[in-house]
């Protein structure tokens, strides 16, 4: 059951944008990314300084998937085939049957709507295919970008934790959004 909604999750699309396996073939597309200080500040991924760390990051996430912990894909712009991203479905809990879900954009594609488009095809896929009961995210205070991305899916902000992320010797709030399935 896993491997077919990992096959479907792979091949998700809108008209903009596609899901497609994460592959060690990308590192160095991801890279582009996930070595930007501006971009990995707040998703809380420690910034790539190499390719061969980006390597071996996607290798560990790789390992994740097989082993059933998680869920990636790369997100690709369908008019470039540029990888833009990764979004990510993790930490499920069988009991409660809810799952977290992340994602990282490089900043060149920021505020063009990608990311909202990505969320909800992530939501979509984990509510109608995974039936999941209530997915969660956590974000920084300080990425308003990101906060604003789960509102426009109807992720409801239900609590803050003071100074919980110390970045760069500050000290930030984390905030919880949460979504429950109501269909």
């Amino acid at each position: 059951m896993m491997n077919t909604n990992l096959r479907l999750f792979h091949t998700l699309e809108t008209d903009n944008i596609c899901f497609k396996s994460l592959v060690a073939d990308d590192t160095r597309e991801i890279h582009t990314y996930a070595s930007d200080e501006e971009v990995s500040r707040f998703i809380g991924w420690k910034l790539m300084k190499t390719v061969d760390e980006t390597r071996e990051f996607i290798e560990t996430m790789l390992k994740r998937e097989a082993a059933g912990t998680h869920m990636y894909a790369s997100v690709v712009l369908k008019a470039t085939q540029a990888i833009i991203g990764t979004v990510m479905i993790f930490d499920f809990d069988q009991i409660t049957n809810h799952a977290e879900i992340g994602y990282v954009f490089h900043k060149d594609y920021w505020g063009k709507g990608y990311g909202s488009e990505s969320v909800a095809l992530l939501t979509d896929f984990a509510f109608d295919t995974l039936k999941l009961h209530k997915l969660h995210a956590s974000v920084v205070d300080a990425n308003i970008g990101s906060a604003r991305i789960l509102e426009k899916n109807g992720y409801e902000l239900e609590g803050r934790i003071k100074d919980h992320f110390f970045i760069e010797d500050i000290y930030y709030n984390q905030l919880l959004y949460g979504k429950i399935n109501n269909k």
